[in-house]
């Protein structure tokens, strides 16, 4: 649906240096829960304008940060071209890729899974992001900020402190650097031509241990275990327990992360949506993992040096 004239949003779009003196169309592109994100249509092209939450800085989101980031993974092949970037106005303006948008189930197709991890390859041997993504830092962060508002905290979250600590520690133990990493490749994020993917939105963009973004991946699609081993095979060439194992425990460190994102939203956004259930949905599935009985064995698995 087109946007009204009087509506707030036009005239952010009136002030954009892309947009002067020509003609344009707008509408909503839904999905997102964190910003407003419009398809503007000129008679030469279509591009995406987000606009930023105010909850941006309680999520841990900087904007200065993702442009880089965006400017990176698009010269990398990978992202979206960068079209203008308004940091006054909370705007960032890329261009629109006219191609079929992912969802969970379709990372079911072990053959669509390649060609994701393939994409995750070539973003990660691009260039360099500016900052560094850490879920353990965020993780505190975010806990911190739930306590000090006194936001809503799953009862026994606390409980598990312990656990996620171990895992940080495991994981220091077999580290081998970062790579520029999306850090929130959910399916919705990829676009898929049958051929190529490409991938989109790097708020939470940084330099990372790729086995969070193919963690994550897995995590946010409740895959199957054996379609993270496809995915780890097909990104390092070769199968390998001990990057399954890292992946697995990043994947867990994510749920567990993003759970207090959830509670933040549910505390301060401002959209109408549950958050709440959506964040205690991903902090069910990080207990039931954090009590398996596989949890010590991943630690001691994911400890190895390769």
């Amino acid at each position: 649906m087109a946007i009204a004239a009087n509506d707030q949003a036009h005239g952010i779009l009136a002030q954009l240096d892309c947009l002067q003196g020509v003609e344009f169309e707008a509408e909503d592109l839904h999905g997102g829960l964190t910003n407003r994100n419009l398809k503007v249509m000129t008679p030469e092209r279509a591009m995406v304008v987000r606009i930023s939450s105010p909850n941006a800085g309680l999520l841990a989101i900087d904007r200065d940060n993702e442009f880089f980031n965006s400017s990176a993974a698009a010269a990398s092949g990978v992202g979206a071209p960068v079209i203008e970037y308004q940091p006054a106005l909370g705007v960032l303006v890329v261009e629109y890729l006219d191609l079929p948008t992912c969802v969970a189930s379709d990372l079911q197709d072990f053959e669509r899974l390649r060609r994701i991890g393939a994409a995750c390859r070539q973003l990660h041997h691009g260039l360099r992001f500016r900052d560094t993504f850490d879920m353990f830092a965020l993780q505190r962060r975010y806990l911190t900020l739930v306590q000090e508002r006194g936001f809503r905290l799953p009862a026994d979250y606390l409980d598990y402190l312990k656990k996620a600590q171990l895992i940080e520690q495991a994981l220091a133990q077999s580290d081998e650097g970062t790579v520029p990493c999306n850090n929130d490749l959910l399916a919705g994020n990829c676009l898929d031509d049958g051929t190529t993917v490409r991938l989109i939105d790097f708020e939470y963009s940084g330099n990372n241990d790729p086995c969070f973004e193919l963690g994550n991946l897995w995590s946010e699609a409740t895959l199957p275990l054996e379609h993270l081993e496809v995915l780890i095979e097909s990104y390092y060439g070769s199968p390998s327990p001990q990057k399954v194992a890292r992946a697995r425990l990043q994947g867990l460190m994510s749920k567990y992360g993003w759970t207090l994102w959830a509670s933040i939203q549910d505390g301060a956004g401002e959209i109408d949506f549950d958050f709440w259930s959506w964040g205690m949905e991903k902090y069910d599935r990080a207990v039931e993992e954090f009590r398996a009985d596989s949890f010590d064995e991943l630690l001691l698995t994911a400890a190895q040096r390769p």
